[in-house]
C-alpha cells in the first residue's frame, strides 16, 4: 500500500506540485472551517488573528466573507 504522506522524489516534479495544491487546499478548507468554529465559539476576530500569526484586519479579510453569522455560545 503506497503511503500517502511520502514526499514525491524530485524527478516527478508533477506528482510533487499536485501534492502541493491538494495540501494548499486541504489547509484553506481546515482554516475557514476552525474561524468558523472560533466565532461560533465566541473568539473575537483579535484572538483568531493571534491564533492565525496574522493582524486582525488579515483574518477578517481573509474570513469574513466566507464565514456565516453565528450567535456567540456564550450566556448574554
Amino acid at each position: 500500500m503506497p503511503d500517502p504522506y511520502r514526499i514525491p522524489p524530485p524527478e516527478h516534479v508533477d506528482d510533487a506540485f499536485a501534492a502541493v495544491v491538494a495540501l494548499r487546499r486541504l489547509a484553506d478548507r481546515l482554516e475557514r472551517a476552525t474561524v468558523a468554529r472560533a466565532l461560533a465559539d465566541g473568539w473575537t476576530w483579535e484572538r483568531i488573528a493571534q491564533a492565525l500569526g496574522v493582524s486582525r484586519q488579515a483574518a477578517h479579510k481573509r474570513h469574513a466573507r466566507h464565514t456565516p453569522p453565528f450567535r456567540s455560545r456564550r450566556p448574554s
